[in-house]
């Protein structure tokens, strides 16, 4: 497979595990009713801080279980002048990348910057994905080429679902030069293989290619009676007499009929009296499947008329003109060839397709009205995707009760989408958004608290769509120093130990031990740590157990029972903070 090599590239391929991991401070919730703080805060989450540390802060809780992602990262148009730094010359990046990277990055192209930047992020969405998860991925021409080699790299070739193409504008300036770019790319990437969208609702214009000329139980159109396989599917190679004007119909070149004999016999009687009889049709079927005579499979009977045409054709006479006609019916008021009926209720809804139109997803100018409505005629954001785009890409990847997450959360307008769609279907999906800039509050939270509440005047007045988020920032890192930070909550710490040994959510503390974090799979996990003091796993501790299991992890500063002992209790020591897993 082709891989994408850059300067510092090496120092970027395994970075994602050296990053620390740092805890979440939530600093407010909100609602309906407006701010209020409560105990656990809301499963919907806005997070400030840097992404690349928000996403390791997951895992403990979400890793394996995000359905969607969607993300907007900075196109390296090599733009400055605008809030989200488009040449990824933002101080933080630049930070990141000088001390990552080293020296060499005072030299990297802005290409170079981009792809160290976007790297390790994206192995990080990687473990965040669920088994049956996707990533979407907005890019233009500057990096379309480079991110699709990483993500090949990252998520796999196999994984690679589309490029498709976003038709962003409705209209071309007169003005333009060159090619105009029109589309901006969607790239697609599933955590496993053979992902397959939802089916998008049908539209009226499709279902009126659906009728009921026949009077039957419901509407349908024609489709065809044939399907692709001859050679492989010679029993279905066959002829079938006309009712009406007595001629032997046969499948065309390469095809076969759709149902084996036994099926469409009891279809043709719907017609008229049919039987199954041997003709001398070796010529014909041959020259169907492609092959030499010798070669053609022997003894499949034709589906030929019983009685004589003249009787046949005064009974299926009778069921063209009353009907309802059988699901194989002949075309041309009787006068045509066999076609097939589907009906409409079979069908379901439409299949997405690799490009998606402004009709049917939003646009740019469509975006910036939206925002300009929700903030009161002000916004700095230039480029803010459509609602409908992100409620597009919701509808094909995820159900009513899926996980979504946008680190490069920009504007809101996942949330925005996700609150839409739960209003609109009952829906109780759940987003997680990340912005590192400091408008985190400001303008990506601050939107999302008018959408929960509504907003606009007059006739572009706009519903509460009602929900909950909480709003957290980026806190303390777990370990200083390969010690654990005191700044840190002994329950964040209990959180991450348990999570790290189960990959599991931290049950709730027993009031009888509290040094309990909880048994799985047979196994009893204790916790016993104290802020600045040492804990020792002894014979006093051993008493304090009440918890009966097959097997103890027990954590502790030193360990001073023997290995027999050890071993008679089926304990497995661990030392703190040296064996505490790393991320």
């Amino acid at each position: 497979m082709p891989t994408l090599n850059w300067i510092g590239k090496d120092k970027v391929l395994n970075h994602h595990l050296e990053v620390p991991f740092h805890v979440l401070e939530r600093q407010y919730s909100f609602d309906e009713a407006g701010k209020h703080e409560e105990d656990n805060g809301s499963e919907n989450m806005i997070i400030h801080g840097d992404n690349l540390l928000a996403l390791k802060s997951l895992l403990p809780k979400y890793e394996g279980k995000i359905k969607c992602i969607y993300i907007d990262p900075p196109y390296n148009t090599g733009n400055e002048n605008w809030v989200y730094n488009d040449n990824v010359n933002d101080p933080q990046i630049q930070r990141w990348l000088h001390q990552v990277v080293g020296k060499e990055g005072e030299d990297l192209s802005r290409h170079d910057k981009w792809l160290c930047m976007m790297y390790p992020r994206l192995k990080l969405l990687q473990r965040l994905l669920a088994d049956d998860g996707v990533i979407f991925i907005s890019i233009d021409d500057n990096e379309q080429a480079n991110l699709k080699l990483i993500c090949d790299e990252i998520f796999g070739v196999n994984c690679f679902v589309a490029d498709t193409s976003w038709q962003r504008t409705y209209s071309t300036r007169n003005d333009s030069k060159g090619i105009v770019s029109e589309v901006e790319h969607v790239l697609i990437y599933s955590k496993q293989t053979n992902w397959n969208p939802n089916k998008l609702p049908r539209t009226a214009e499709m279902n009126s290619k659906y009728k009921n000329p026949d009077n039957d139980i419901a509407v349908w159109r024609t489709d065809n009676a044939y399907a692709p396989g001859a050679v492989s599917h010679q029993g279905m190679v066959y002829a079938i007499q006309h009712p009406f004007n007595g001629k032997m119909l046969y499948p065309s070149n390469g095809s076969c009929w759709r149902y084996q004999q036994e099926t469409m016999l009891a279809i043709m009687n719907g017609w008229c009296e049919y039987e199954l009889k041997e003709i001398d049709d070796i010529n014909e079927r041959a020259l169907i499947c492609g092959v030499a005579e010798g070669d053609v499979r022997k003894n499949v009977k034709a589906i030929v008329l019983k009685k004589s045409l003249s009787e046949s054709k005064e009974h299926a006479e009778k069921v063209l003109k009353k009907g309802p006609w059988p699901k194989f019916f002949f075309t041309k008021n009787g006068k045509g060839g066999i076609a097939r009926k589907t009906y409409l209720k079979n069908v379901g809804g439409k299949l997405p397709t690799n490009l998606w139109k402004h009709d049917d997803v939003g646009h740019t100018d469509e975006a910036k009205k939206e925002m300009l409505n929700i903030f009161g005629g002000k916004t700095t954001f230039d480029t803010p995707k459509p609602t409908r785009l992100l409620q597009f890409i919701l509808t094909i990847a995820t159900n009513k009760d899926s996980i979504i997450l946008d680190s490069f959360a920009g504007s809101g307008t996942t949330a925005h989408a996700v609150l839409n769609m739960n209003k609109a279907d009952g829906g109780n999906r759940k987003f997680i958004c990340i912005e590192m800039m400091d408008y985190a509050d400001t303008i990506t939270a601050e939107r999302v608290k008018r959408v929960i509440n509504g907003y606009g005047e007059g006739k572009k007045a706009v519903d509460g769509t009602g929900g909950n988020f909480s709003y957290y920032e980026l806190g303390e890192p777990l370990l200083v120093d390969d010690k654990l930070n005191n700044a840190v909550s002994t329950e964040k710490i209990r959180e991450y130990i348990y999570y790290m040994e189960t990959k599991q959510a931290l049950p709730e503390a027993s009031a009888d031990e509290p040094m309990l974090l909880g048994v799985y799979h047979g196994a009893a996990y204790y916790f016993n740590y104290e802020k600045d003091a040492s804990t020792k796993l002894n014979a006093a501790f051993l008493k304090s157990i009440k918890t009966q299991a097959e097997a103890y992890v027990i954590y502790a500063d030193t360990c001073v029972l023997s290995e027999n002992k050890l071993q008679q209790f089926h304990i497995t020591f661990k030392k703190i903070p040296r064996d505490i897993a790393r991320l």
